[in-house]
């Protein structure tokens, strides 16, 4: 294994068991542009370069059967598994906003919504997150005007504030951990910044050592990237590291493809045999 993948191997081997989450990044990533369903043993190759043992990938897969996110098939005594509505769901919000989110239409106004006690508050609340809105207060939600409002907020109410005062600027800062998420992306720089070294200098990675870097890139980009709101550039701090750690990812990730996805043509396998190729949407991933 080459060395910056090494050591990013073992930071993650230091961190609390994140199988479940790493294959759903998997999925999202790799597996969905290629007819999204695979075979379990596709998921246990990959994990044996992560050195996670196999019985503790069947219980994430499992786990994450049971909880809603996959769906689990069986053809003879091997098992294939696909995202359900649930996975799908999370997967398409978080490909707007990990590989190309769209340019700010900002209008200088905030949406403000309030959200009631009733039986579907956690759904709203759930999804308001994905969605990139913060709160400052429970039961308040706040986003730029004109990002898009979730299906199970719809009942909410519904208000614009203007960002260009004091009271706006405090709305601001409290309804996102711009710090945390700042330090999340500089952290993000430190640990992969080697790996773009390494590609830039034509140093030999194998196939599945591409495949491992593609997979934990995303899996720790989307970790920060999900916190952030992708608010306007006139509402970020000068130094906001955000665009740094985007281009890093960018240019990692499309280094990555080739050799990455030759290991996917070797490995990856559905209930109809070889994976097939490709779609169109993994090339313009990161275009912008």
């Amino acid at each position: 294994m080459s060395h910056p993948l090494t050591r990013i191997v073992d930071q993650l081997k230091r961190e609390p068991s994140r199988t479940g989450s790493i294959a759903i990044t998997l999925f999202g990533d790799a597996i969905v542009p290629r007819g999204g369903t695979v075979w379990l043993g596709t998921l246990l190759a990959f994990f044996e370069t992560l050195h996670i043992d196999s019985g503790v990938v069947r219980t994430a897969m499992s786990r994450l059967a049971a909880d809603g996110w996959f769906e689990r098939s069986k053809v003879g005594r091997n098992s294939f598994y696909r995202l359900a509505a649930k996975g799908r769901q999370t997967f398409d919000a978080a490909v707007r906003h990990v590989y190309n989110p769209q340019p700010s239409n900002w209008t200088g106004r905030f949406e403000l919504l309030l959200i009631g006690n009733g039986g579907d508050r956690d759904a709203a609340r759930d999804a308001l997150r994905a969605a990139g809105f913060g709160s400052p207060l429970p039961g308040v939600w706040v986003a730029p005007s004109g990002v898009p409002v979730p299906d199970e907020a719809a009942a909410a109410i519904r208000l614009e504030v203007s960002a260009e005062d004091d009271s706006g600027r405090r709305l601001l800062s409290e309804s996102w951990p711009l710090q945390l998420t700042a330090d999340g992306y500089i952290k993000f720089i430190k640990t992969f910044e080697p790996l773009r070294g390494w590609l830039d200098r034509g140093e030999r990675m194998s196939d599945a050592d591409a495949f491992t870097a593609r997979i934990l890139l995303i899996h720790h980009y989307r970790r920060v990237v999900l916190r952030d709101p992708l608010l306007p550039p006139s509402l970020l701090p000068a130094d906001w590291p955000g665009m740094a750690a985007r281009r890093l990812c960018s240019d990692i990730y499309r280094g990555l493809i080739p050799a990455s996805e030759q290991w996917l043509d070797r490995h990856g396998a559905s209930a109809k045999g070889p994976l097939p190729p490709a779609s169109a949407e993994l090339g313009r991933r990161f275009e912008g």
